[in-house]
């Protein structure tokens, strides 16, 4: 899991590049994560704290 700064332009710019979102969801209103399959089949979390 990666934690980065605006999750929505970061899903925005991997789906350009050949991910597939495989679902977003907010965590104890403390996180907002994305989870996200890319072209090699890796699985990746990301992870924004919320404010």
């Amino acid at each position: 899991m990666f934690e980065v700064d605006e999750i929505d332009a970061v899903v925005s710019r991997m789906l350009k590049h050949g991910a597939d979102l495989i679902g977003q969801m907010d965590y104890d209103d403390t996180y907002q994560l994305a989870y996200l399959r890319g072209p090699e089949g890796i699985i990746v979390a990301l992870a924004e704290q919320l404010k």
